[in-house]
Order: C-alpha cells, then sequence, then structure tokens
C-alpha cells in the first residue's frame, strides 16, 4: 500500500505526521493541507480507465479504493451563452460532496478508528454517512437545528447517529470539534481535513476531460467553507504545472448576499476575515453556503485573488428565480446548488465562457418558497 502523505499547516508550517488521527495543527487549531504535489495524467492516457474519479489515480492521495460508489464523471451539458454545468447532482448521495466524502472514507478504514464524527448542514453529513455505511465504519453526524427534514432522514437512512445542535452552523462545527478530541476518534472534517479537497479537485480534472484538454475562461463556484473552490484551484495548479493547460480559468466564489462574509472581506480589500466586519447573518435559501466564519478564509481569498478572479453574491429572489430556470430546463436542483446559476445566468460574465457546478438534488430541500408578497 503508497504510503500516506504528511500533512502541514499552512498558516505557521507545523507539520503533522501520516497515519494519525490528527485532525488539525496542534498549535493553531487550524485546518490542515497535505504534503503532496501530484503530477496529472495526459488526456490520451485516461482512455479505458474506470469511469469514476478514481480514473485520475495519479492525482489522489489514496489508491486501490474499497468504499467507491462510482462516484465522478457526471454530465456535462451545455444551459446558454457559452455557460455549462456540471451535474453534481447526479452523485451517489445527490451532492457533489461525495467526490471527498469518499477519500476521508477510504482514510479512516486505513487509520482505523473506534467511531467516525462530522458536522454539516446536510450535504456533507449524507455523503459522510453513506460513505462510513459503506466502509462499516461507525459514524455520529453533527447537524444543526433547522437542517432540512429530508437531509436527516437521508443521513439517518445510511445508519449514522444524528446529533442535533441547539443554535447555527458555527455551533454546530464546535460541537463537533470537542467531540473530536475524544482518543480514537477519526473526524471526517470536510473542512479541516485536506483528502476532502483532493477528492473535490476531481471536479475540475473531469471538465478538463470533458472540454477535450481545455479549461473554460472561467469557473464558478459556490463558497461557504470553500472546499470546491480550494479543490478547483489545487487541480488547476497541477494541470498547469504538468503543462497540460497554457492559462489558467479565473475562479469566481458566489455566497448568498445575507451570508457573505467572504464577499464583504473581498470588498474591503482585506486578506482574512480578521480585518473586516460583515453585518450580521440572517437565514438564507442557501442554507448549505451559510458559513459566517471560514476556517479557510486567507486560503480562499488567496485563491480567488491568484485567480484574477472575483466574488459574487445572490439575493434570495435571485436562487429562487434560478432555482425555477433549472427546473425548466429539465434541472431540479437544491436551493443551495443553483446559486452560481443565479449570479450569471442573466450575462455577469459578459462574453466569456463559464463552468457552474449544480452541486445539489432538488429533492434533499423541495422548491423555494415564494417570497412575502
Amino acid at each position: 500500500m503508497t504510503p500516506l502523505p504528511d500533512c502541514y499547516c499552512p498558516a505557521d508550517g507545523t507539520r503533522v505526521p501520516a497515519g494519525t488521527l490528527a485532525w488539525c495543527c496542534p498549535l493553531c487549531r487550524g485546518p490542515l493541507d497535505l504534503d503532496f504535489a501530484p503530477t496529472p495524467a495526459p488526456l490520451k492516457s485516461l482512455t479505458g480507465r474506470v469511469n469514476s474519479l478514481w480514473r485520475y489515480a495519479e492525482t489522489l492521495p489514496l489508491a486501490s479504493p474499497t468504499t467507491t460508489l462510482g462516484e465522478g464523471r457526471t454530465p456535462f451539458v451545455e444551459l446558454r451563452d457559452g455557460i455549462s454545468a456540471k451535474l453534481d447532482f447526479l452523485m451517489p448521495t445527490l451532492s457533489f460532496k461525495d467526490r471527498g466524502a469518499v477519500l476521508l472514507a477510504e482514510l479512516a478504514l486505513r487509520l482505523a478508528p473506534e467511531q467516525v464524527i462530522a458536522d454539516s448542514s446536510g450535504n456533507a453529513g449524507t455523503a459522510i454517512a453513506a460513505y462510513c455505511a459503506r466502509a462499516r465504519l461507525p459514524c455520529t453526524v453533527y447537524v444543526p437545528e433547522g437542517t432540512s427534514v429530508k437531509k436527516l432522514e437521508q443521513i439517518q437512512a445510511h445508519g449514522a447517529h444524528v446529533n442535533l445542535v441547539e443554535g447555527d452552523r458555527a455551533a454546530t462545527a464546535a460541537a463537533a470539534r470537542e467531540a473530536a478530541d475524544a482518543p480514537g476518534t477519526f473526524y471526517a472534517s470536510h473542512v479541516h481535513n485536506p483528502y476532502f479537497l483532493h477528492g473535490t479537485k476531481t471536479y475540475v480534472h473531469e471538465l478538463w476531460e470533458d472540454m477535450g484538454g481545455l479549461l473554460p475562461d472561467v469557473i464558478v463556484v459556490p463558497v461557504g467553507n470553500g472546499t470546491l473552490l480550494l479543490g478547483a484551484a489545487l487541480a488547476v495548479a497541477e494541470l498547469h504545472s504538468a503543462g497540460l493547460i497554457d492559462r489558467r480559468p479565473a475562479l469566481y466564489a458566489v455566497q448568498a448576499a445575507t451570508v457573505a462574509p467572504l464577499a464583504h472581506a473581498w470588498a474591503e480589500g482585506a486578506a482574512d476575515l480578521t480585518r473586516t466586519t460583515p453585518p450580521p447573518a440572517t437565514p438564507t435559501l442557501a442554507e448549505g453556503i451559510a458559513i459566517p466564519d471560514p476556517p479557510r478564509a486567507r486560503q480562499i481569498l488567496r485563491a480567488v485573488r491568484e485567480s484574477g478572479g472575483t466574488f459574487l453574491t445572490v439575493t434570495e429572489d435571485q436562487l429562487r428565480h434560478a432555482q425555477l430556470d433549472l427546473a425548466s430546463q429539465g434541472l431540479y436542483v437544491e436551493s443551495t446548488g443553483v446559486a452560481c446559476w443565479a449570479a450569471v445566468r442573466e450575462g455577469a460574465l459578459g462574453a466569456r465562457t463559464a463552468v457552474v457546478p449544480l452541486c445539489g438534488a432538488g429533492l434533499k430541500t423541495g422548491l423555494a418558497p415564494a417570497s412575502p408578497a
């Protein structure tokens, strides 16, 4: 079996040896990155490989998966005006989070913990629960009160225990992190654990293959904790370093206007959230990206800046209209998953080509209610 790479703290450089259950930097308690710089395979060499994200084996920190459900290789379809969509709501658990969850489950199998815990507003918890079920690992998912009943049903159907936390998403994360310090516990954090990012980056490797070895001018991604955006940045860097693309696309990050700490920091020219005070968050239909204090904020802002991208925000009415617009095109997507389409469907990108992810199925939340008259 290929040795696991070490982790390190991107904030202070502290190293964490492979093979431990450590989930954060022991000094600053911040998220970790992997000491891993893969070289992706050329386009022609992908022919005939397994039709899942594991076809990009050279770019993944784990090999020989046993928990796979065939995740990845989702359809790529044109919407209109040079904008295409990646249908990641057609993954096994109906969201893009399967890309990272399968790597976390594979890692947990190798580390053999006594229990696995996760925290989530719904989709990540569902994905972790499903892949832990596949791996026969006991799993507890911490979720905030107010989480969609349909998402709770899906988590429980996979056999995971649900721990409902009073308060918001931040309170839920705090409760899970406290539990994560118990001996024998693997914290399947889609925020702190870098294996999740290396799973989500396969989204861009697939785009590159879908487009015949090219990438669009702009990759638009929804941002709460920023896992898809940071994964995209990883993949773009890998492809560029290997000489497989000659230019890097701009990364456009989308937040709900009511919970937009990163967009506010961006507008103030801040490098982190510590230099800005965004207005208080209010409820949003885009519950999956309603993160008031993302732990990887500095990395997210830097990735967008270095790509030549920007931040966009969307209103609740824009989310409602975008969900109905996509449904009229045959695509039933949850209200968080339509955020990127809401941001760009009325020409915000001009003549540039772009790809948006449709991240979660509409069955998870139903149609967004009409706004009060």
